[in-house]
């Protein structure tokens, strides 16, 4: 009987995450709908790609593939510092991986940093220099994409558009300060988690006993990971790039469907899809991304169809594209753990904790 009501309350937080999941898809659906408007637009939209140019179809791909490349090298630069050591091979495969099941799996962000961090392990880094890698590239993305979209406002801003934009600019700076801030002073925030882990097993007693001193120990010696003023711009540089590499894969979507480019609006067009997409109750950005693009390059000029087809071809590749390529890789990836068995988990630090667990996927 203990052994059902056990089931029952692992099984409900699942079932939550499911049913937010299929609520989430529904809704993306709805805004695409409603953003993007009369059903007959869509189609003409569709109907571009039979004419599209595959030579630009072939740069998105491009474009979308160094963005990739680039998000492993974000990931190989940060361990370097924290002393972990992964190929860059590997580390494409696990990005190629992440970015499907980020775009994919319920309980995003956690469940991706999670696959990021259990991987990290299996191929012999310290759990502190995983935690430390995952947390600060996790920053590091959120500083890059503050970056670009102050750089989209005052291009939009240039172009004479809305004053209103200049709001939107003072918050970009804001949430770049911010992220900084962070970045610089990480010890603090860490300081933050490791009392927050403490408050969390008093009041509740998970995680237990040495899970739980695991987890407080690791978080501590990720204060001790130095990060120079230089190492933090050279990452932030990095992560900025990753987001220009998706950037320019919209571009090439443009180039695609034989469409001009609206170039007062297209970089902060993108931003704001992003960051809308970026909500974690609809999958991926589901229909946000398509519909919140399309509709702010419409405001800045572009016409109604191509503004349409361009987002969904940018869409078809960085989105679905990307994850039927990752879903190969995530199980490419689980026959190559299974073949060299634990012998990457080594070390006396491994928190066989939550953040394991939620890493089964």
């Amino acid at each position: 009987m203990t052994a059902d009501l056990e089931t029952s309350a692992r099984a409900r937080p699942a079932a939550k995450e499911v049913v937010r999941y299929v609520i989430g898809v529904a809704i993306g659906v709805i805004v695409l709908v409603v953003l993007v408007g009369k059903r007959g637009e869509l189609a003409a939209a569709l109907h571009q790609f039979r004419h599209a140019s595959y030579p630009w179809v072939l740069a998105a791909i491009g474009a979308e593939g160094l963005s990739l490349l680039g998000y492993a090298w974000l990931q190989r630069r940060v361990l370097g510092l924290s002393g972990g050591r992964v190929t860059m091979a590997d580390l494409f495969l696990l990005t190629m991986a992440n970015d499907a099941i980020a775009n994919t799996v319920p309980g995003e962000p956690a469940v991706s940093s999670a696959y990021r961090y259990r991987y990290y392990r299996r191929r012999g880094v310290s759990g502190a220099s995983a935690g430390w890698t995952v947390f600060t590239i996790l920053i590091a993305q959120a500083m890059g994409m503050s970056v670009l979209l102050l750089l989209g406002v005052l291009i939009a801003l240039a172009s004479a558009t809305t004053a209103s934009a200049a709001g939107a600019a003072v918050l970009g700076f804001v949430i770049v300060v911010a992220a900084a801030a962070v970045l610089v002073r990480r010890d603090l925030v860490l300081r933050m988690i490791a009392a927050l882990v403490r408050g969390v097993r008093r009041v509740t007693g998970h995680p237990k006993g040495a899970a739980g001193e695991r987890i407080e120990s690791t978080l501590a010696r990720m204060r001790e990971i130095p990060l120079s003023t230089r190492s933090t711009v050279g990452i932030v540089a990095v992560a900025a790039a990753v987001w220009f590499g998706d950037f320019g894969c919209l571009l090439c979507g443009f180039g695609a469907v034989r469409a001009p480019v609206p170039w007062g609006g297209v970089l902060l067009a993108y931003g704001a899809a992003q960051v809308a997409g970026s909500l974690p109750v609809v999958p991926g950005g589901l229909g946000v991304v398509e519909g919140s693009l399309a509709v702010i390059l419409m405001a800045y000029g572009a016409d109604r169809v191509a503004a349409v087809s361009a987002a969904l071809a940018f869409r078809l590749v960085s989105f679905w594209l990307a994850i039927a390529l990752g879903w190969g890789c995530v199980g490419l990836i689980a026959r190559q753990l299974r073949r060299s068995g634990p012998a990457g988990r080594t070390g006396p630090d491994i928190p066989e904790s939550g953040l394991e667990q939620t890493a089964e996927v």
